[in-house]
């Protein structure tokens, strides 16, 4: 089985071109599942569908979230259709099993004064304020996710068109940059990033203080410290600012189409979520403009 998962892994990586994240969370849920089958004595090539709905029920029991249980099962099914095109097997258990149905909770979203107040922490007086003003106007700017947002170069970067393009695998998308975010932008450019880095071979838009790729973990501690130091009582992560931009646009107007192609969501019922948060002056424009309002 060791050997199979290493192929599988290997195929999903070069084939599907999936980002890193998503190719771990593939790892973790096969490499779990093996455990699962070695621990009692199954063998994976001859499972049927009642054991793979007692693996998912065995992962309900152990408490893990229906998203959770719901991602395991899609990974699965990936795998043992691997099998099934490689004739390792001859039908492919995971068939007709339905995922659990994943309960869609409302994001945490921040009002645009909490944004306001958030954004004006960072100060641009020393490096360090000029790169945090940069970085947070930017996430609240683009939507963008964590990893995206991290994984940018400068390359990625387009000053005079105001344009950032997004790489995700093998997809790509263009976002604009709003005046403020701009303006931030080529501040820490041109006057903080190259008085930061120590190497000029580094490429990373974002780098930390000591000149290198910012992670996820330096990323959350910066939007951390900014919270708490403007008083902000709402629990604030970097998903925060995806979830307020997307909010804040379709409440200001924006077309759900276009949030959806600057969110890089696949699937616009992804972007339906943000729905419920629209404001009483839209329902207001629809019964002054409406005719049967």
């Amino acid at each position: 089985m060791e050997k199979q998962i290493s192929n599988f892994l290997e195929f999903i990586k070069e084939d599907k071109k999936l980002s890193e994240n998503t190719l771990q969370s593939y790892r973790r849920d096969i490499l779990q599942y093996e455990e699962y089958v070695n621990k009692n004595k199954i063998n994976y090539l001859k499972v049927e569908n009642a054991d793979i709905k007692k693996y998912l029920d065995y992962l309900a029991e152990i408490g893990k979230k229906t998203s959770t249980i719901s991602r395991n099962l899609a990974s699965i099914r990936s795998f043992y259709q691997f099998l099934l095109r490689n004739r390792k097997i001859k039908k492919d258990p995971t068939e007709k099993i339905q995922s659990p149905k994943v309960e869609k909770k409302a994001p945490s979203v921040l009002s645009s004064q909490e944004i306001e107040l958030l954004l004006e922490q960072p100060k641009d007086v020393d490096l360090k304020g000029t790169r945090d003003k940069a970085m947070l106007e930017f996430a609240y700017a683009t939507g963008m996710r964590v990893t995206e947002i991290i994984s940018l170069n400068l390359e990625d970067v387009n000053l005079k068109e105001g344009i950032v393009t997004c790489k995700n695998g093998s997809k790509q998308r263009r976002i604009p940059l709003g005046t403020l975010s701009l303006k931030a932008l080529k501040e820490y450019i041109q006057n903080a990033r190259p008085l930061i880095i120590k190497n000029d071979a580094e490429t990373a838009l974002f780098v930390n203080t000591n000149g290198k790729r910012l992670t996820r973990q330096g990323f959350w501690k910066i939007v951390k410290y900014y919270k708490e130091q403007a008083h902000i009582t709402k629990d604030i992560t970097p998903h925060v600012l995806r979830h307020s931009f997307a909010t804040h646009l379709l409440q200001n107007g924006a077309d759900l189409k276009a949030i959806q192609t600057m969110l890089g969501h696949s699937d616009i019922s992804s972007t339906q979520v943000y729905m419920q948060f629209q404001d009483d002056s839209i329902k207001n424009i629809y019964k002054q403009a409406h005719p049967r309002a």
